[in-house]
């Protein structure tokens, strides 16, 4: 057999792959990098963590049956959550307010 560094047709062949590999880890790289792409990963990763942010809530609110089986909405706690995100929600509508001023 031919040495890879004398046989032109080899080195060709060589050049050729690294072209096509180099090709494809562009295109990867470009995929990665599209911002329509990066959006729409992060709306997923969003969508996924909501998920698991509602089932816990949902485990959270709701009273224990005697068998231990969710029940029924506790009132009680949905008004206490309900609070803490409009008391939440007003205070960052007066720290960005705040800030504007500045």
């Amino acid at each position: 057999m031919a040495d890879r560094s004398s046989d032109p047709q080899a080195l060709q062949r060589e050049i050729e792959r690294s072209r096509q590999e180099l090709a494809r880890t562009i295109d990867e790289l470009a995929d990665r990098v599209n911002p329509s792409n990066v959006a729409h990963r992060g709306v997923e990763r969003l969508k996924e963590e909501a998920g698991q942010v509602r089932r816990t809530v949902d485990t959270a609110i709701r009273v224990p049956d005697e068998n231990g089986e969710p029940g029924p909405v506790n009132p009680k706690i949905v008004m206490v959550g309900v609070g803490v995100v409009v008391g939440l929600t007003v205070l960052g509508v007066m720290r960005r307010r705040a800030r504007r001023r500045r």
